[in-house]
């Protein structure tokens, strides 16, 4: 069984690109990248330049020190990034960067899972585009079909849309892509999990051969890898290590154990004595809370373990399956319960849909299930 509560979550300290404290996230990184702390630093149009610091960004975060300077170089690039970490607004950097004003045709294209990720994207290139006369456009589904038609005939630097418009005004031949040197498959696993596939194979029939090709997603599913293969060159690799996310874990521990709770925690950077003589404390029952990363989710195997607290929701279905699977062991009661904040919520709905299960709110007498 399991359930669902609204929870407050630690306070994240607010950076040039989003809202996660990002500092000490662990990179696996191409050979011969290197982060480039400020944008100052990074070759940028001096136009460009002005709409970044009048929209209020300070500092690249950390997964834009790394992947802006390899995208603005042409790279094809893999970037392993969520929602909160400045994705978008380094997608609107780099595209600006690349776009010759002079050209009145689409040279970039940035297709996104939703509607609402679309214009937002397209709203943020126009802002810091502002000083460049950047024109760019929201192709999405449940607008004007004519009014694309017209936004797109009179000419626009850049589309940021869904597959399905996307294609059909490719096939219409109101979107030209004879120009598009630059294509950015935005929240690519999302995208992919609502059925896009197809589509986007599609639009990539079109596209100019010599294409640069950039993919962000919060996770690598298998299909995420395939399109790797098809569609990119030599790509470079800016890839979060998940396991050794330590920093909620460490600052939830402290928290609990201000409350005089009896907690300890373990994640991937710790040596492995230290981990199993934490795993021999919490089996002895000496820590009654474990506080642990996706490092174990699949190998811990406790018997007294009645109650799984998922303080993040995991974005893969088989992980979520996996940790839940560390409560009610051989056949005891076990409970599982998930804090959700609103933009979780596609998430959980998710989960339920492909397991065909029911994820309910939080009883008060939660203490009985256990």
């Amino acid at each position: 069984m399991a359930t669902t509560s609204e929870a407050p979550r630690n306070p994240r300290r607010n950076n040039a690109g989003g809202g996660i404290d990002d500092d000490k996230l662990v990179f696996e990184t191409s050979d011969g990248v290197q982060p480039v702390s400020t944008f100052d630093e990074m070759g940028i149009k001096n136009d460009l330049l002005r709409g970044i610091y009048e929209y209020g960004f300070e500092k690249p975060s950390a997964i834009q020190q790394r992947a802006v300077m390899p995208i603005i170089q042409g790279r094809d690039v893999i970037a392993q990034a969520q929602s909160g970490t400045g994705k978008t607004s380094m997608i609107a950097l780099t595209v600006c960067q690349i776009v010759d004003t002079s050209n009145h045709e689409v040279q970039a294209l940035i297709l996104s899972p939703t509607r609402e990720l679309a214009t937002q994207t397209e709203k943020v290139i126009r802002a810091i585009g502002d000083h460049m006369k950047i024109q760019a456009h929201a192709c999405i589904g449940g607008q004007s079909v004519g009014e694309d038609i017209r936004k797109l005939e009179s000419g626009v630097h850049i589309v940021s849309g869904t597959p399905g418009r996307v294609c059909d005004m490719i096939k219409r031949r109101s979107l030209r892509t004879r120009a598009i040197k630059l294509l950015i498959l935005d929240e690519s696993d999302e995208m992919l999990s609502r059925g896009f596939k197809d589509q986007i194979y599609d639009v990539y029939r079109y596209l100019p051969p010599e294409l640069q090709v950039c993919l962000i997603s919060a996770t690598l599913p298998h299909e995420i890898l395939e399109i790797t293969n098809k569609f990119m060159t030599d790509p470079v690799r800016i890839l979060v290590k998940r396991d050794e996310l330590t920093l909620e874990v460490d600052w939830l521990t402290e928290k609990m154990r201000s409350y005089n709770f009896t907690v300890s925690s373990m994640h991937g950077d710790m040596p492995q004595r230290e981990r199993d003589a934490i795993m021999k404390e919490f089996r002895e029952g000496a820590t009654r809370v474990l506080i642990t990363t996706d490092v174990w989710a699949r190998g811990i195997d406790v018997q007294q373990v009645s109650l799984v607290i998922n303080y993040d929701l995991p974005n893969n279905r088989e992980l979520y399956i996996h940790r839940i699977g560390r409560s009610g062991r051989f056949g005891r009661k076990g409970v599982a319960i998930n804090f959700v904040r609103s933009d979780d919520i596609k998430i959980l709905r998710d989960i339920e849909q492909y397991y065909s299960t029911q994820i309910d709110e939080m009883p008060m007498n939660v203490a009985d299930l256990i």
